[in-house]
């Protein structure tokens, strides 16, 4: 495809400096801009009228005040009459005003960096608007950017985007998930790329092996051609298994689920045959908002996704943000952000968000009753008894008001390890349990998933991930309760099979890939499986797990789904 490089939007700290020859141009684009944010800030005010109190709305009188001349307008016109672009003045001005907000004693003056910062955003995005008027997607866009963002992805008309590139964050993190979801071959972490001199050049981007070339000779054009073809013809033969359930060759079923998030999964799930929603990302309708959403507004949402799928059971986790999820109206700035304020912590110190969300989600089953409630980041029985707790003041006060719907099944994600260690206390709490195995392994390997230096110690295969899954399903099994799995290592076939193997109940993962794992499980017997995983469990290495299990699967003649473009030498 070709290269259209996407800047970040309305970040200050990557401003450079440029000089200007046209002072009066840049002086009247600044104008411009104050007056387009003075226009937001009258109509966000204007809207927000019904829900906030006068003295609550005075805060975009201050943030007009701020932008009159005397204010900051002043500053930035004073920086841009020295030959400086206003882009550039802009940058000047407002991180020299935050450094000092943000050195004062006074807790409210040191929020007020905050308002400034976000003052100088909405203007620079204005400043950055007029320059780059609106960028143009081609046939076949690959999307070049220093920090993907979905919002970006949304950017790209439907039917144009053929692949994704970015220069910081790993195959792991939010974007390449969407990505992987949508079926659009990503490569993360090209800490090299020169991007901002490959706008509008011919690339090829190798998902499987995490490599771009860019202008790619006639030959290896060619070469990839015939993959693409290949893939086509595999994803056309996988899609008459849509009807047939995924069951092994000696009879063992396995049901598959799908994880969603967005609108767009749920068609996705449906054509591909999905059993079930073994993972909703309820941040997901958090995250395109500007504010939290009300449970009017979560209902709505919740319900759709319940009809969608009805009769098929829909796992619901509540609201998981923190670590590399933020929203921009609830900001946690952290040290340690995978270490720190996230999934259940959050909720259970704010009560009224876990609240909200779980009333909203118990009206939205009423006459369907496919709900299940899943809670992440558990990390012992305290937090577990607390959200339970909650749960069931919801339930009551949902029947009180009038909607009579039933407890649904509560389930717990073991994503730490300490989790790990307390399944069998947990499992007696819960109706079900899930796996997150994209946590669980950054946290058994201390490998932050999204940090492309350390991306190759990341191994789901590892024989100490392996050994802790074993372990999860032996003591929920000992306590009867189910174990599903949902992180990407569900969607990886060869993976699947070893999952299989296990013992766990379902396997959840993004649409794109369940056909493939229906495929190889359905080419397989559960005791061939069993055979495999007793080989790799007395492996002390995971890049010998994974080759073993690779090499297994292709003298069996079943490698077609493993990695069509593994032939290739470029």
């Amino acid at each position: 495809g070709t290269a259209v490089v996407v800047l970040p939007p309305a970040d200050l700290n990557v401003v450079p400096d440029r000089a200007v020859d046209d002072i009066a141009a840049e002086l009247e684009l600044f104008d411009k801009a104050l007056g387009w944010v003075r226009e937001d800030m009258h109509e966000l005010s204007a809207k927000l009228a019904t829900q906030l109190r006068k003295e609550e709305r005075a805060l975009f009188d201050v943030y007009l005040m701020m932008l009159d001349d005397a204010a900051l307008g002043n500053e930035v016109r004073k920086v841009i009459k020295t030959g400086q672009w206003a882009q550039g003045a802009l940058r000047q001005v407002v991180l020299d005003h935050v450094q000092r907000f943000e050195l004062m004693d006074d807790a409210y003056l040191r929020e007020r960096a905050s308002d400034v910062r976000d003052l100088g955003r909405r203007l620079l995005a204005y400043l950055q608007e007029e320059r780059k008027s609106a960028l143009v997607y081609p046939d076949n866009t690959i999307l070049v950017s220093e920090e993907l963002s979905p919002a970006m992805l949304g950017e790209v008309p439907e039917g144009k985007l053929a692949g994704l590139i970015s220069v910081t964050g790993s195959g792991n993190s939010h974007v390449a998930i969407f990505a992987r979801a949508m079926g659009i071959p990503t490569v993360m972490g090209v800490v090299d790329l020169p991007y901002s001199k490959i706008d509008g050049i011919k690339l090829i981007v190798d998902g499987y092996h995490g490599e771009v070339f860019t202008n790619p000779s006639e030959l290896l054009s060619k070469q990839y051609a015939e993959v693409v073809e290949e893939e086509r013809q595999l994803t056309e033969g996988l899609d008459a298994l849509r009807a047939l359930p995924c069951e092994t060759l000696d009879g063992q079923r396995m049901p598959l689920w799908v994880n969603t998030g967005l609108l767009a999964d749920v068609a996705r799930a449906q054509q591909r045959g999905a059993e079930g929603v073994g993972l909703y990302r309820t941040e997901v309708p958090f995250m395109v908002n500007e504010r939290f959403p009300s449970e009017k507004e979560q209902l709505a949402t919740y319900r759709e996704q319940l009809q969608a799928f009805h009769p098929l059971p829909v796992t619901m986790r509540t609201l998981d943000i923190g670590g590399d999820k933020a929203l921009s109206y609830f900001p946690i700035k952290e040290e340690n952000p995978f270490l720190g304020w996230r999934g259940i912590r959050v909720t259970l110190d704010h009560p009224e968000i876990f609240l909200v969300q779980t009333r909203a989600m118990l009206k939205a089953s009423e006459g369907l009753n496919n709900l299940r409630i899943l809670l992440p980041m558990i990390s012992g029985t305290q937090e577990l008894e607390e959200a339970l707790h909650l749960i069931h003041r919801a339930w009551g006060e949902v029947r009180d008001e009038g909607t009579d719907v039933p407890l649904p099944p509560i389930g717990v994600m073991i994503e730490i390890p300490a989790a790990v260690y307390q399944t069998r206390e947990l499992a007696r709490q819960v109706d079900f349990l899930s796996v997150g195995s994209n946590d669980l392994t950054q946290y058994l390997l201390a490998v932050d998933r999204n940090n492309p230096r350390v991306a190759d110690l990341y191994d789901f295969l590892h024989p100490a991930v392996l050994q802790a899954l074993q372990k999860v399903i032996h003591d929920a099994h000992a306590e009867g309760k189910p174990v599903s799995i949902c992180g990407e290592m569900a969607g990886d076939p060869a993976a699947a099979v070893l999952l299989l193997a296990m013992g766990f109940d379902s396997l959840s993962m993004n649409a794109t890939n369940l056909p493939k794992v229906k495929w190889l499980l359905r080419q397989i017997t559960l005791s061939k499986a069993r055979e495999l995983l007793g080989q790799v469990m007395t492996m002390d290495n995971p890049h010998l797990i994974y080759s073993t299990l690779h090499l297994a699967l292709r003298n069996l003649g079943l490698g077609r789904v493993i990695n069509p473009a593994s032939n290739i030498q470029a």
